[in-house]
């Protein structure tokens, strides 16, 4: 499982890289950096498919930072949501697949995209299951850079609030931002120490460990009656070197050179995965 799930993300890497190619557009730098955690929720922790999407009891994932698409219209693909040939439309006139989730693809629960808006709305979902009695989960991914809209930690406050050990923020703390680092933009730490002043229950992960992702997520409710957050620790660009923490590819297209480089490593890294992963 765990050496599959390894292959997996070098694939979602490589299919990121080639989808943003074609496009002459998307967000590279945190696409690549949060695809671990969404290859770990969509592949161990969800319980939501194409064939249970219209269920009331489906777990609910909600991309808060929206600019990440690439790396959810990748793996919605991958599972089956839509035929991957559909991504060949990505940022073209008249598709469907933009530069942001919108709920006319099919497996994106809500349209996102501006900073802000996933948490408060994984929030209201949160307490409608429990007040429909209901045991599906709700997971929801910020970037590090939105933690500054104030809709956030309203959305925090409600939570502890109703105790909503049924959802869990991720957040994918990779330190840089469109404008620069996130410490110097507008520097939101200690973020464990705020939420825990929030009433929340906080863990941190590495979030390019697949198996310490797995048992983060294994553990919830972190603490009963408490909402969870796992603040993830990732790298802007990781799996191609000269894109790593390199504020350029924020939202930046490589060349055709870059491109094939970036693959020849993605390729040298599925040759190099031990058998015993």
């Amino acid at each position: 499982m765990k050496k599959e799930l390894y292959r997996k993300s070098i694939i979602y890497r490589k299919k990121i890289l080639k989808y943003i190619f074609n496009a002459n557009a998307g967000h590279t730098g945190g696409s690549l950096s949060c695809i671990d955690v969404l290859n770990v929720l969509y592949n161990h922790v969800l319980n939501v498919s194409p064939g249970n999407f219209s269920s009331p009891d489906r777990d609910r994932y909600i991309q808060s930072k929206g600019h990440s698409v690439e790396a959810l219209f990748v793996v919605l693909a991958d599972k089956g949501f839509f035929p991957e040939s559909d991504l060949e439309t990505l940022c073209k006139y008249g598709s469907h697949y933009i530069g942001h989730p919108t709920r006319k693809v099919k497996g994106v629960e809500q349209n996102t995209g501006a900073l802000g808006h996933g948490l408060p709305i994984s929030v209201g979902t949160a307490i409608a299951a429990k007040l429909d009695k209901k045991d599906y989960r709700v997971f929801t991914l910020l970037g590090d850079g939105e933690l500054p809209e104030g809709s956030n930690w309203e959305a925090a406050l409600t939570a502890s609030q109703y105790k909503l050990d049924n959802l869990c923020a991720i957040i994918d703390s990779n330190g840089l931002q469109i404008t620069g680092p996130t410490s110097e933009v507008c520097n939101t730490e200690p973020i464990d120490a705020k939420f825990e002043s929030f009433g929340w229950a906080v863990r941190h992960v590495d979030g390019h460990d697949l198996t310490a992702l797995m048992q983060t997520f294994d553990a919830m409710p972190f603490t009963e009656g408490k909402p969870n957050l796992v603040i993830a620790h990732t790298v802007k660009g990781k799996g191609v070197s000269y894109m790593e923490n390199a504020l350029k590819w924020h939202h930046g297209v490589p060349t055709e050179q870059q491109y094939e480089d970036a693959l020849n490593e993605l390729d040298n890294a599925m040759v190099t995965v031990p058998d015993d992963f």
